[in-house]
């Protein structure tokens, strides 16, 4: 299993951010946002990029998307998930 988040910001602005808070996981870059537009987190109307989280698997294809992220439960509420969809605890 493999995670990570992904942001508009640049390459730079994400490092700074990752080191200030020692992340342990990779802020991927998307500054031209043509991924976000591809997923549909960022749209003609919304430049601000939506919090969701895309659950995709090993074949690449998407099993499940979270459109209500809430920051003081998404710890748990993404190993709910997991488990729902069927993925094994990482040992």
């Amino acid at each position: 299993m493999a995670y990570f988040t992904a942001s508009t910001d640049t390459a730079e602005t994400n490092k700074r951010f990752a080191e200030s808070l020692e992340l342990d996981y990779p802020i991927l870059s998307d500054p031209d946002k043509k991924t976000a537009e591809a997923y549909g987190v960022v749209t003609a109307e919304r430049q601000l990029p939506f919090r969701w989280t895309f659950y995709i698997g090993k074949d690449g294809k998407i099993l499940a998307i979270d459109k209500s992220v809430k920051t003081g439960s998404h710890g748990e509420d993404v190993a709910a998930k997991l488990k729902a969809l069927g993925v094994e605890a990482a040992h």
